[in-house]
C-alpha cells in the first residue's frame, strides 16, 4: 500500500517538474524571439498576391532555431509590409511600405512593443502561414556554425493591416492626401 502511495507521488511530482520545464522552455524561446525581433533582421520575397488585399510573401528569417525563425517570420512579414515594402519579382508586382515616414515606428513605440509582443500582439490577426509553415528543403540555408537563413512563406492580409493602422491613428489614410 505505501509502495503505490510512494509511486502515485513521484510520478506527480515528476509530472510538475517536467510541465515546470515545458513551460521555462518556451518563455525563454519567447525570450530569445523578442531579442531577434528588437534586430529585425529579415529580407522579403514576393511570392503571389493572395485574395483582394492579401499578398503571400517569403520571410527570409535569420535564427539558430527552426521554430523561432517561424514565429518570427511572422513579425517580420507584418513589419516589411509596414516599414520596407517588397520589390518585384516578375510575376508579382512590389509594394511601398504602407507607413509613408520612416519615425513612425519611433513615434509610435509603445504602441508597436505591445502590436509585436511574442504570444499575442495584434500583429497576429494579419498573418497566417503558408503551407502549414512546412520549410521548403531550399528554404533552410546554414550561413554559420549555429545560425541559420530560413525562408518562410507568409500571407498578410495588407488591407486589414492598413485599416487598423489607420483606425489607430499609427498611420495617415490614403485619402488624406500627401
Amino acid at each position: 500500500m505505501k509502495i503505490k502511495s510512494i509511486l502515485k507521488i513521484s510520478s506527480l511530482m515528476l509530472f510538475v517538474l517536467f510541465s515546470f520545464v515545458q513551460t521555462a522552455s518556451a518563455q525563454k524561446g519567447k525570450k530569445k524571439a523578442d531579442k531577434q525581433t528588437i534586430a529585425w533582421r529579415y529580407e522579403l520575397e514576393a511570392v503571389a498576391t493572395g485574395v483582394k488585399g492579401t499578398y503571400q510573401i517569403k520571410t527570409w528569417t535569420y535564427s539558430t532555431n527552426v521554430e523561432t525563425a517561424i514565429e518570427q517570420a511572422k513579425k517580420n512579414a507584418v513589419h516589411g509590409i509596414i516599414f520596407k515594402g517588397f520589390p518585384n519579382n516578375g510575376r508579382v508586382q512590389g509594394q511601398k511600405p504602407i507607413a509613408r515616414n520612416a519615425s513612425v515606428y519611433d513615434e509610435n513605440a509603445d504602441f508597436f512593443k505591445d502590436f509585436f509582443k511574442s504570444g499575442g500582439g495584434d500583429y497576429m490577426k494579419f498573418v497566417t502561414l503558408a503551407n502549414n509553415g512546412q520549410i521548403a528543403a531550399g528554404d533552410r540555408i546554414k550561413i554559420s556554425k549555429k545560425e541559420y537563413k530560413i525562408g518562410v512563406v507568409i500571407s498578410v492580409n495588407v488591407a486589414e493591416l492598413r485599416k487598423e493602422l489607420e483606425s489607430r491613428g499609427i498611420i495617415k489614410g490614403l485619402s488624406d492626401g500627401f
